[in-house]
């Protein structure tokens, strides 16, 4: 490849701890990439539009785009404990949220799946209205009335409190309640028509940047402050705790079988396209 590959991630510190080395030219052999920064809501599009060769992209998008991008098996977020919350301004229960207004990050994030999954087997009669805002608005918008519950995610679960928010139910504690496996978040694709070495190159270069900010935590941390929107550097190292583990490194049989489980059966319930057998299958 004589170009730079075009990458698109989101500034959040788990990403940025990820592909610092990369970035910044110290993986060994890697191509080089041009990076761009985008929330992930703007990344699936991106992917629905073929616009970038890489991309980090909420899982929920892959049955859209797997035709033309391919899943690499490492460079993603999954893990346990780490799910989307849903935020009220006032403590209640599940069934408080029938015919309510909820904002959400996005409309195909894996965080939407996972609250219809919950909603469809506790809320009774459903919720009302989706509103899609951005992830910075949305618990402002619960904590000043404008919304009834906010649907969030990442350094959120650290923060909310500050905005005198009370924790109605944990989406990723229902599907691990239900499900037993990790629960699946957001994932790195890459172009099929890159090539089979190529796509076996950017798991390489993925793998080696992350073992190398494991390595040396030290060396990535201006890249993720200096990216990180203001947040505390101690909410910083929070994020990277909870959403860079041995998935990361790795999505092994058990992130596998979370990724099938979760499109498996978010298409039972005509939430996305039904996923194909050979879908998920690296090069």
């Amino acid at each position: 490849m004589n170009r730079p590959l075009n990458i698109a991630f989101s500034p959040c510190p788990n990403d940025t701890f990820v592909f610092d080395a990369w970035a910044h030219g110290r993986v060994p052999c890697a191509p080089d990439l041009s990076v761009t920064f985008a929330d992930i809501d703007l990344t699936n599009g991106m992917a629905e539009r073929g616009e970038f060769d890489v991309l980090k992209v909420s899982y929920a998008v892959l049955p859209w785009v797997l035709d033309e991008y391919a899943l690499l098996p490492c460079g993603g977020a999954l893990g346990r404990g780490c799910g989307p919350l849903v935020l009220t301004k006032h403590a209640g229960s599940a069934a408080g949220l029938a015919g309510k207004t909820v904002a959400v990050p996005s409309e195909r994030s894996t965080a939407y799946l996972l609250f219809r999954l919950w909603a469809a087997a506790e809320v009774p009669g459903g919720v009302g209205e989706i509103v899609v805002l951005p992830f910075h608005e949305i618990m402002p918008a619960v904590r000043d009335g404008k919304v009834d519950a906010g649907l969030v995610i990442h350094e959120a679960r650290f923060t909310y409190r500050n905005y005198g928010l009370s924790c109605l139910a944990d989406m990723g504690e229902h599907w691990e309640d239900t499900t037993g496996l990790p629960i699946p978040l957001g994932a790195i694709i890459a172009k099929r028509s890159l090539g089979a070495d190529t796509l076996r190159a950017l798991a390489d270069a993925t793998r080696t940047s992350v073992r190398m900010a494991w390595d040396d935590p030290d060396a990535s941390r201006p890249y993720v402050l200096r990216h990180a929107q203001e947040m505390d550097p101690a909410v910083a190292d929070q994020h990277i705790g909870l959403y860079v583990n041995e998935f990361t490194a790795d999505l092994g049989e058990h992130g596998y079988a979370a990724v099938r489980g979760l499109l498996t059966r978010a298409g039972a319930e005509g939430l996305v396209p039904p996923l194909g057998p050979d879908a998920l299958t690296f090069v």
